[in-house]
């Protein structure tokens, strides 16, 4: 079993290149399912969730080169079935994504109930939804779902969101691609990834429009081809980096990143009293001197609202700062595991249904925690580079399966950590 050792580090200085983000390659991924052409898609981050994908392709028949690092060639020309095996669905929830494009292109697609971070509830009613409107029948059993299309297959319809669900955006999305006529997505995600993904089928031939707003048409077509991609920056990857350099008064250049993508966090950094600024290669935070920063308030919405993704690494931040902040989530339920854990480090938050009240300036000691999540995971890692002592934090599988030589890009910083293995 792994561990992260952290101690306290001081100010974090110097520049972090931001990797590909991990919440676009997965559907990227999913859609080569779509065209029986090659498909070449760069800066793939190496992460854990990213190998499950691949096994996840290579399973259904799909074969995959990388000549180089950071990208893959993905051939799904010779699709061998439409179901996805249950060992490696339920290690990642974003597996299920691969529904939408093996039903469209396949008319058929069995996904078995998916796994992931514990965060909620995530139901994917939503995404069952958006194919029974397109006509495909939906068996739901114990273990898995299987969605058929008719004869002559999916039709396009105007379904509309309950909620604005990225996956259930992605998903539906997709399969409309191949459907005979005209789809409407209402109250649709408006994420960079769900722009992400429809930039790269229409270079696959699709007719996609009005990606990044809360109606997206696709107008279906008969069949589409190869393309070249690049994945877009993490920005949430970005959004950790720039609370590191605020939790450690240090003075951090982010590159690689797109900084309208981050503009809440951006916003309440600066509240905070943190300085940031453009700059050519991206970012420049900086929190260093004897400046007082004091509480924000933040309440996680979808996009583009604060990201739920950055609620617990900036929960972290907000403990060392001054006054009582408070922390609303209302994307996942089960989004403030990670408070029991601070609160063990020497933080004073208490919570109350989907509120936290935050306590700023309280000294943190290292402790034995437990990363929770993927996002709980780096909240913690932020927590130990300034509390004393040493902060062991355990299931770090977690942290790996989202962010890409993440003790390497920390370690350059100034951080002290340290991956170990029991």
């Amino acid at each position: 079993m792994a561990k992260f050792l952290v101690q306290k580090s001081g100010p974090l200085n110097g520049e972090v290149v931001i990797s590909g983000a991990k919440n676009a390659v997965l559907p990227l991924m999913a859609a080569t399912i779509l065209s029986e052409e090659e498909c070449v898609i760069s800066d793939v981050p190496q992460l854990k969730d990213v190998d499950v994908m691949k096994e996840i392709l290579l399973s259904i028949g799909g074969k995959i080169k990388s000549a180089e690092e950071g990208v893959l060639s993905i051939d799904m020309g010779n699709i061998e079935k439409w179901e996805a095996d249950y060992d490696l669905v339920s290690r990642m929830r974003a597996s299920f994504l691969v529904m939408g494009s093996l039903l469209g292109r396949c008319g058929r697609a069995k996904v078995y109930m998916p796994g992931g971070c514990t965060i909620g509830a995530r139901p994917i009613d939503l995404h069952l939804k958006g194919f029974e409107a397109l006509g495909a029948e939906i068996i739901v059993k114990d273990n898995f779902i299987e969605a058929i299309a008719p004869e002559g297959g999916l039709r396009g319809e105007s379904i509309y969101l309950d909620f604005p669900s990225v996956g259930a955006t992605e998903n539906i999305m997709a399969a409309a691609v191949l459907a005979e006529g005209t789809t409407y997505i209402e109250n649709a995600a408006e994420e960079p990834e769900i722009v992400d993904l429809a930039n790269f089928l229409n270079k696959m031939g699709a007719r996609i429009k009005g990606a990044g707003t809360d109606t997206i048409k696709i107008e279906g077509v008969e069949r589409v081809h190869g393309a070249s991609h690049t994945v877009i920056p993490d920005r949430i990857e970005a959004g950790t980096y720039m609370l590191a350099a605020a939790i450690t008064r240090g003075t951090l250049l982010i590159k690689n990143m797109v900084p309208d993508h981050v503009k809440p966090i951006t916003a309440k950094l600066r509240e905070s009293g943190v300085t940031v600024e453009l700059a050519d290669e991206g970012l420049y935070v900086d929190a260093s001197g004897d400046r007082k920063l004091v509480a924000a308030d933040i309440k996680t919405l979808p996009y583009p609202g604060f990201p739920t993704d950055i609620q617990s690494p900036f929960m972290s931040f907000l403990t060392t700062v001054e006054g009582s902040s408070t922390v609303i989530e209302t994307v996942f339920e089960n989004r403030l595991m990670h408070v029991a854990e601070l609160n063990r480090m020497g933080a004073n938050i208490m919570t109350e249904g989907n509120k936290a009240i935050v306590q700023g300036c309280k000294h943190l000691e290292g402790a034995q925690v437990i990363a929770t999540d993927l996002r709980a995971g780096a909240a913690l890692v932020l927590a130990g580079l300034v509390a004393s002592g040493t902060t062991e934090i355990s299931e770090i599988y977690h942290i790996e399966r989202g962010y890409e030589k993440f003790t390497e890009k920390f370690r350059a910083i100034g951080a002290n950590i340290m991956r170990v293995e029991e």
